[in-house]
Order: C-alpha cells, then structure tokens, then sequence
C-alpha cells in the first residue's frame, strides 16, 4: 500500500500551486509570520484581544489570496481577493493600537504600515486583472 501512495507523494513534493507564484500571496505570508512573532511576544492582556485579531486578519489575507486562486470564475475571485483586500485593512488599528500600547516600535509600526500597503496596493492590482 505504501508503495502506491509514497509514490504519489513523491510525484507531487515539488507541485505548487498557481497562488504560490503570486508575490502579493508571499508578501502575505511574510507579514502573517511578522503578526504571529509580535502575538507571541506581547502579554496575555494584549495577546487575546489585539493580538488574536491581528493573526486572524493577517492569516486571512494569505488565506482569501489562495481560495480566490481557485475558483473558476472571474466575480468569485474578485469576492475573495475583496475579502483579502479588506483583511489588510482590518490590520491597520491593530498595528495603530499595538503601537500606541507600546507593545511594538516605532519601526515596526512603519514597516507593518508600510507592508499593509504595498499588500492592498499589490491585491488591488489584482482585482483590476480581473475585471
């Protein structure tokens, strides 16, 4: 049985799928990883309430990135790559207050900024190719 299914395995390792190739999927993969690394750190007061939602709208950007690859029709992956476009949104008062909380810098505060921007501006661009 092993061998049927090993060797499936080993004929899909190196497969990637179409979303991996996007940069804006990577860039959100990067900054999800950024919003989990400042979960882990802040304290439990912050690390339930701001903390959780950060993670959960960072994730959900890569997440909504991939699932609106794959679907067949163009208004269903502009739906998800909308949802994805807002996920960056939903991020920014959470940086805002993280940084008003002193739980990051104030170079973090720019550079998270500054990543939420370039990821709206780079699905943007990709809602516009589909249309």
């Amino acid at each position: 049985m092993c061998n049927v299914k090993c060797g499936m395995m080993e004929k899909y390792k190196d497969y990637v799928f179409d979303f991996e190739k996007l940069d804006v999927y990577q860039m959100a993969l990067d900054f999800t990883r950024k919003a989990f690394e400042i979960h882990k750190r802040v304290p439990q007061v912050y690390r339930f309430s701001i903390g959780g939602q950060f993670t959960r709208a960072a994730l959900s950007i890569a997440n909504n990135i991939a699932e609106g690859s794959g679907k067949p029709t163009k208004p269903n992956r502009i739906k998800f790559y909308s949802i994805a476009l807002t996920s960056a949104r939903e991020c920014i008062p959470m940086i805002t207050l993280l940084f008003s909380e002193n739980q990051i810098t104030k170079e973090e505060h720019k550079g998270l900024r500054s990543d939420c921007l370039f990821i709206r501006n780079k699905i943007g661009k990709l809602i516009k190719s589909q249309k």
